[in-house]
């Protein structure tokens, strides 16, 4: 009996100790560092017990800017959790735009644009809101990202940003820059040849925020780009001077 009992013993100094579980504060330290929705919920899900919140808990939250996705998952439970988080190779979940190639999700990296408006060329870190058409210009003579066809693009949309916001542009190269013309301010600003370089283009919501990109099948050859809502607006926008841009080969 002695024996049994060393040797139980022995097995549980051996056994990893127990992990401390994640609390309020950890929750919102993990939010603060930038990680995103989906990788907070994954580590939510290994716990074993249901958070217990109190209403402080969940007003400290959402003051700390934590998401309500991971309030929710939070809440619901570890079963709720591991049910939500996404799969290592699922869909993409930072905000942005994405394109597949070979095989996997490829980040598109935005550039900054330059918009001409009364014959003035500035920066849009010292524009105030613009309305009516307005040049795009982007610096040098070709997109660092491109692609072939058939293209799968993927965008991941703020909170409470509809796809329907973002626009296809066709950008007209030049030896060191790319332009393009748009229109800002709502439909009653337009202009003649406003809308020239606007690209229609479909969409499919394949998960909440995540939308699978379906581009007219004559698109051709060239230089395109992305612009996101917000990019032509106040000095203090988040998206401001944003385009993601592609070149197509064929």
């Amino acid at each position: 009996m002695n024996r049994l009992i060393n040797v139980l013993t022995a097995c549980l100094l051996l056994m990893p100790a127990a992990s401390a579980a994640v609390s309020v504060d950890d929750v919102i330290m993990m939010s603060k560092a930038g990680l995103s929705e989906g990788v907070i919920i994954a580590q939510l899900g290994k716990e074993t017990a249901k958070f217990n919140l109190s209403t402080s808990d969940l007003i400290k939250l959402k003051s700390a800017g934590v998401s309500d996705g991971i309030i929710k998952s939070m809440v619901a439970g570890p079963s709720a959790q591991a049910a939500s988080a996404p799969v290592a190779s699922a869909e993409p979940v930072e905000i942005g735009i994405m394109f597949k190639k070979k095989g996997e999700w490829t980040e598109v990296n935005p550039e900054v644009v330059n918009w001409k408006t009364g014959g003035v060329l500035k920066s849009l870190a010292s524009a105030g809101v613009l309305k009516g058409d307005v040049n795009g210009n982007v610096t040098g003579a070709s997109s660092r990202n491109s692609v072939n066809s058939p293209l799968e693009f993927r965008i991941v949309t703020p909170e409470g940003v509809a796809i329907t916001e973002y626009q296809l542009l066709r950008l007209h190269q030049n030896k060191d820059y790319r332009e393009f013309r748009t229109v800002t301010g709502g439909i009653m600003h337009v202009s003649g040849g406003a809308t020239r370089d606007v690209v229609p283009f479909e969409s499919k919501k394949i998960a909440p925020r995540v939308f699978e990109v379906i581009l007219p099948g004559n698109l051709g050859a060239g230089e395109y780009g992305f612009l996101p809502p917000g990019a032509v607006g106040a000095a203090n926008s988040a998206s401001i001077g944003k385009l993601y841009t592609f070149r197509l080969l064929e």
